[in-house]
């Protein structure tokens, strides 16, 4: 047996889980205070309220977590952020997403569950009418910290009106995942490891 292979696939997994993982713990008050100065004026602030958000950053557990996101994409032409031209709102969306999505990943960050909106409700009481929703989403974050670190940085902050102006309606909030019946990342990429060294194993001792 070759144990360099296996010793290969053991560093290989280890780098992807310390990238994966966070190893920072949870947010310091210094830390969120200096983001909130950073979000001091920026269009995001003006739409959301704050306490909500301060909130969820002071309670920070340190673990990963996963953001709901339902929306209603804009279908009429609205100004582009930029130029004012008349612009489908969806399309300004797309080129949002085509900005945060590597921004994300770079992060260890990454969607989760996508789909559009097939139907009506089925299933609902004491809620308002569904306004017509396009899409839903949940997007996992490594931390809150790599969160706040996103949408604090200055090209998100440039990218942010394309998301508003190509969104009709949308709202957020965070869950902790207690049942999954799909594998996460730190297991299917392990199986990916092992399955490769596996076959680098067999192929060395063929031709030995």
């Amino acid at each position: 047996m070759n144990w360099w292979v296996w010793l290969g696939a053991l560093v290989a997994y280890a780098l992807f889980r310390a990238w994966y993982d966070n190893w920072r713990g949870p947010l310091s008050a210094d830390e969120i205070e200096a983001f909130f100065r950073k979000m001091h004026g920026s269009k995001s602030a003006a739409e959301n309220d704050l306490s909500v958000l301060r909130e969820f950053l002071e309670n920070d557990d340190g673990k990963d977590f996963v953001m709901l996101n339902l929306v209603r994409v804009e279908r009429a032409n609205v100004p582009h952020p930029t130029t004012g031209k008349p612009t489908p709102g969806s399309e300004l969306l797309r080129q949002y997403i085509r900005s945060f999505l590597p921004a994300l990943i770079r992060r260890a960050g990454h969607p989760a569950v996508v789909g559009r909106k097939i139907g009506g409700y089925v299933d609902a009481w004491r809620v308002g009418a569904d306004p017509g929703w396009t899409m839903m989403g949940y997007m996992r974050y490594r931390s809150r910290r790599d969160m706040m670190l996103l949408i604090t940085q200055p090209r998100f902050l440039e990218m942010h009106p394309f998301k508003m102006a190509g969104t009709a309606e949308t709202f957020s909030f965070p869950t902790q995942p207690q049942f999954l019946l799909f594998a996460s990342p730190r297991w299917w990429i392990a199986l990916v490891i092992l399955v490769a060294a596996s076959f680098v194993q067999i192929a060395l001792l063929l031709h030995a």
